[in-house]
């Protein structure tokens, strides 16, 4: 078994946001018989359980659940895009050479993918080559923020760069903020997933899977809700033109251009979304060591995996 979608916070990433609290807002809060909670900025608290932390823990946890190889990213929730772009690019730096530091020693079981200063799409872009300069094989980055899409032209300098080093882009939901949400975790549950399918038929609709080929565009959480409703997007294709004035081919082969992650905790709705995009753009994953993981992952044979980390 493969893991694409697991996360983690090397020491060096650890040490900085200790340092910088102040900066960014960092709050620990205790909870009996749990780790303690943090939040940056006051947004999307999370438990900070060991094996966020603990390398040791960390592999032991994945060889016990019979996972050979991890593509690891880091936490959405310290992709700091709110802050100012020298803020974000300090963090980013420090956790990527924690990252590549990491996955050196142990290129046997783990890849792993940067975060990027995406406030600044120039600096993004540099970073992003430094990065798999030194041994990372792409980027994770989120499915939108302060009104913003990873289709916003203003995002060519990044997608440009992405395209020429054949980099993973890991494309992982921020925590929904619509106010409708508020109650029974929805903002987890159906935002998240809504976060990622927003995102994911701009892409497909502004044709971005075409434009730049060299980038491998990996979706979170089985694609959200975008591969089950590929039906209703082809048909206002051919009803209304202009939808689909940036694509060569319908919205059902161009969902064939991404690849997705098996998060999805359901085994028909992973074996609608393998017919749909195929065997060969379906990978494992976890989400691991979030709460709502699926741990271990879903049973799939490795196409996915293999033709997503082909160099």
């Amino acid at each position: 078994m493969n893991d694409t979608h697991t996360h983690f916070i090397p020491p060096q990433a650890m040490d900085w946001l200790l340092d910088n609290s102040m900066r960014v807002n960092a709050q620990f809060r205790k909870q009996p018989g749990k780790a303690d909670f943090l939040s940056v900025n006051g947004k999307w608290e999370f438990e900070l359980k060991e094996a966020f932390v603990n390398p040791e823990l960390y592999l032991a946890e994945q060889r016990e659940a019979g996972i050979l190889h991890s593509l690891v990213s880091p936490i959405p929730q310290l992709f700091l895009y709110d802050f100012a772009p020298e803020i974000t690019l300090e963090l980013s730096r420090c956790y990527n050479d924690g990252m590549a530091d990491w996955v050196g020693n142990h290129r046997d079981r783990l890849s792993a993918l940067a975060t990027l200063p995406m406030n600044d799409p120039e600096s993004a872009a540099l970073e992003l080559e430094r990065a798999m300069g030194h041994g990372l094989r792409g980027a994770i980055v989120a499915s939108s923020w302060s009104g913003k899409l990873l289709s916003d032209e203003a995002f060519a300098p990044f997608w440009e760069t992405a395209d020429r080093l054949r980099a993973i882009v890991f494309v992982h939901p921020l925590l929904c903020e619509d106010p409708r949400l508020r109650q029974k975790m929805l903002p987890n549950l159906i935002g998240v997933p809504w976060e990622t399918t927003v995102c994911a038929t701009a892409l497909l609709l502004n044709g971005y899977a075409e434009r730049y080929p060299g980038a491998k565009i990996l979706l979170a959480h089985g694609g959200g809700f975008m591969p089950y409703q590929i039906g209703r997007l082809s048909k206002g294709c051919e009803q209304w033109p202009a939808v689909a004035a940036s694509l060569s081919e319908s919205p059902i082969d161009a969902v064939k251009r991404f690849w997705y992650d098996s998060v999805l905790w359901s085994e028909s709705s992973l074996h609608h979304l393998v017919r749909t995009a195929g065997i060969d753009r379906v990978t494992q994953g976890t989400d691991y060591p979030f709460d709502l993981c699926e741990w271990p992952p879903a049973k799939l044979v490795r196409n996915g995996f293999d033709s997503l980390m082909k160099v």
